[in-house]
């Protein structure tokens, strides 16, 4: 693992090299994508199917398309009794944190009469992403799916390929733990666009959420403005801000949690200690070879992974609120000190018992979480992004007679003057 000093030359080319990873799309990707997402747009059911049977080799018709109700009791029915307690933990700590992130609507009115409000409303139909095949996430259903049915969203479809392998039973349990409505055997491109314009035989949703491939993502920027999307997600990234006071084998563990996710994932410490920095970058080297998914771990250390030694911790914060990432770990002695001084993360773990594998699965925030730096200007996934508000405004004719003249004269120094006739017209 490379051992990086804030001080060299080159030390903001590469964190721009590390940071920028996976934001540019392949201009062939994003010229296929673009095919599928107006094909499926154009033929519906039979473009989906189509590009279903090219590349997940599954051919489906619109019987075979959703998961049945039948296939549902059978995979609840296999689900051993100690994973399904284990998801129902997972789902009380999902439900408990998100509860706490319901607003509602409010009223307002002030000595004029004037009557001002926000009114929250839930989505009527949303589609979550959940990648599939070669490798299963319950725990992306239930980040996405508890959330939405907190918020009150009238009916949440969910879409998953399968590469001909039937839908993972852990994937069905978490759905019905989540309160999902419909499951659809697709992924891909395909999926997304069949969500966003609606087949026969899947309704479109308004928004749709959750991670996936580069396809998928590419998929989920084409149709934004069609439907609502939660956020383009990127490459996984951990940046772990410590002091030395922690084992170095913990560190390097926690780096190679997020390492072994693809080849494109960031692990970065940030540490002004250089014995701590080489005894860590040690351990990584060490640890990696134990690790079942070793090549993809390697690669993404070689490509995207750093020990960067500061010259102090402030400096250390600071590298941090640059990079703006999607896991921050405070591994330091007194992390709620650090805490006030972070501006930029998707999730902050604290102290050396909060690895940010708990965040993945049982902690209770969900794990979908701004990537690539936009954690600058975006937020979890939570409940707020499975409402929308709309304002209320109600007038007295006192109110009016005592505002009127003033937005009447707005519109005139616009030059729009049906607005202006719209209040002079009352005010006769």
């Amino acid at each position: 693992m490379r051992i990086i000093y804030t001080d060299d030359r080159s030390f903001d080319a590469e964190m721009a090299r590390i940071q920028n990873r996976g934001k540019t799309v392949d201009s062939a990707i994003a010229k296929v994508v673009n095919e599928i997402v107006q094909d499926v747009a154009a033929r519906g059911d039979k473009a989906l199917f189509e590009y279903t049977k090219k590349f997940d080799g599954v051919s489906l018709d619109g019987r075979s398309l959703e998961v049945s109700a039948q296939e549902k009791e059978s995979a609840l029915k296999s689900i051993g009794a100690r994973d399904n307690e284990l998801l129902k933990l997972a789902a009380r700590r999902i439900e408990g944190f998100h509860r706490k992130q319901s607003v509602t609507s409010w009223f307002t009115v002030d000595d004029d009469g004037v009557e001002l409000g926000q009114l929250i409303r839930p989505l009527d139909r949303v589609g979550i992403y959940v990648p599939g095949g070669l490798a299963s996430y319950p725990s992306t259903v239930l980040m996405a799916g508890i959330p939405a049915k907190i918020a009150g969203v009238g009916e949440i479809f969910m879409i998953t390929p399968t590469q001909g392998k039937g839908v993972n039973p852990l994937i069905i349990a978490a759905a019905n733990m989540s309160g999902v409505d419909r499951i659809f055997k697709v992924g891909g491109a395909q999926a997304v666009a069949a969500l966003a314009y609606g087949t026969e035989s899947v309704p479109a949703v308004d928004k749709i959420v959750g991670p996936g491939n580069v396809y998928v993502s590419t998929a989920k920027k084409m149709v934004y403005g069609i439907v609502g999307i939660d956020m383009i997600a990127g490459p996984s990234e951990i940046v772990i801000i410590s002091d030395g006071a922690v084992k170095p084998s913990i560190v390097a563990a926690d780096l190679l949690s997020q390492a072994e996710h693809d080849e494109m994932a960031s692990a970065i410490l940030l540490t002004p200690i250089k014995k701590f920095a080489l005894e860590v970058a040690a351990e990584v080297d060490s640890q990696l070879k134990s690790l079942r998914k070793m090549g993809i771990a390697a690669k993404a250390i070689e490509d995207y992974g750093a020990v960067i030694v500061t010259g102090n911790m402030e400096e250390a914060v600071a590298i941090a609120n640059r990079f703006a990432p999607e896991h921050l770990e405070l591994m330091v002695k007194k992390p709620r000190e650090l805490l006030d001084k972070i501006k930029n993360a998707g999730a902050v773990f604290l102290g050396d018992s909060s690895p940010e594998v708990l965040g993945d699965y049982i902690a209770g925030p969900s794990h979908i979480l701004p990537t690539g730096g936009t954690a600058r200007f975006s937020s979890p996934l939570g409940v707020y992004d499975f409402v929308k508000r709309m304002s209320a405004i109600s007038f007295s004719d006192k109110s009016l007679r005592k505002y009127g003249e003033s937005a009447r004269r707005f519109a005139e120094i616009e030059g729009l003057d049906g607005h202006g006739r719209s209040i002079t017209e009352r005010l006769k």
